[in-house]
């Protein structure tokens, strides 16, 4: 029957590193809340079910995922869950807890990169807190995009199993998702971004051969790839993009 997942429509979000994962493994998924209301699918099935009172472990927001009876929120639970079926993670529980590790520490990052934007909260907009934005963009500019890519870039390095990947000898999840991060530092932190990728040169290979992946870049090529926009987790404003 394949995977349900649950994300809202128009955006990449968080729902992309999901996406990416089932893409890359060729796995059958709906994608409900894109779907037609007609059939049942679209924003308001993924509402209902979010709002279901009937559910004992309701999620708290999207990305969520339904397998089977399972209903699974927060995206790195989520490829936690998916990692061994999809042979998207080492079979060894040093693998996989090293591999959402790093997963957890991009969910870090990726916070970081939004509240650039909405540092002060979600609800307003960014009209309204643009001099706490540019003082929070500074700081992400400046001291904490260099230190998560210096962070990976490490990773890479002292991998025995060779630079190719972040976990052991194959893609894994997590290669995955350090791909879509670049991409979405690339397109809301342009001259920041090159900057600090400069000095991270595995890095930026990692992101060019998941890239380069048969199914990946069939995802990348197809309508099913969103472009990022300004109402995603990471939105272009020129302002914040801090030498």
């Amino acid at each position: 029957m394949g995977y349900e997942l649950h994300y809202w429509p128009g955006i990449q979000g968080r729902g992309e590193f999901v996406r990416l994962a089932l893409e890359a493994a060729g796995a059958p998924y709906t994608d409900v809340a894109r779907g037609d209301e007609a059939t049942g699918q679209g924003l308001p099935a993924m509402l209902r079910l979010l709002d279901d009172a009937t559910q004992v472990h309701p999620p708290f927001a999207p990305p969520f995922l339904r397998d089977g009876t399972l209903l699974i929120g927060q995206t790195a639970a989520i490829l936690h869950h998916l990692g061994p079926t999809l042979k998207l993670v080492g079979r060894s529980e040093q693998a996989r807890v090293w591999t959402q590790q790093i997963q957890m520490t991009i969910a870090d990052m990726v916070t970081e990169a939004h509240d650039t934007h909405h540092p002060v909260g979600s609800g307003l907009y960014y009209e309204d807190q643009k001099p706490e934005a540019l003082r929070r963009a500074k700081e992400f500019c400046g001291a904490r995009l260099p230190k998560f890519m210096t962070w990976f870039e490490r990773i890479l390095a002292r991998n025995p199993a060779g630079a190719r990947h972040l976990v052991g000898g194959k893609l894994s999840y997590a290669d995955l998702s350090l791909f879509q991060l670049v991409e979405g530092l690339r397109y809301a932190f342009p001259t920041a971004a090159h900057r600090v990728l400069a000095t991270t040169p595995l890095v930026l290979q990692l992101h060019d051969r998941v890239a380069a992946a048969p199914r990946v870049a069939a995802y990348l090529r197809s309508d099913r790839r969103l472009p990022f926009n300004e109402q995603g987790i990471f939105r272009r404003y020129p302002e914040l993009d801090l030498p």
